[in-house]
């Protein structure tokens, strides 16, 4: 739902918040796998595949051959991808934007709420 709220809020302005998490982990961790990335981000692969094709049809990502292993594919950041990651996290990324999202909520509030999601997603 937050992920929801925040990606309205930015789609007319740029990357979904998995494209931004995409581009950001690639430009950290350097080149890796589909795969890797989607486990990294405990993003569902389905989920993956269509963030990854949107990146790569706006000419963010690059799928190579994977260096160590010719059936995979390895994600790259082509030049471009500096620049949109860098608006992406001047538009507020993360912080500023959860902030307007859970903007009801008070800090009381928030802390019970991460605490709970937190014991949801170590059941899971």
């Amino acid at each position: 739902m937050v992920a929801r709220s925040i990606d309205e809020e930015r789609s007319a302005r740029g990357l979904t918040v998995a494209q931004h998490l995409a581009l950001k982990m690639l430009n950290d961790v350097g080149p890796c796998s589909q795969e890797e990335l989607s486990a990294q981000l405990r993003v569902d692969r389905s989920v993956m595949v269509g963030c990854i094709d949107g990146l790569e049809d706006s000419g963010l990502v690059r799928r190579e051959r994977h260096p160590r292993d010719r059936r995979a594919y390895a994600l790259t950041l082509p030049p471009n991808a500096g620049p949109a990651l860098a608006e992406a996290e001047a538009e507020g990324g993360g912080p500023q934007l959860l902030d307007r999202t859970l903007g009801a909520l008070t800090a009381a509030e928030r802390r019970t709420l991460t605490r709970l999601a937190g014991k949801i997603l170590d059941v899971s």
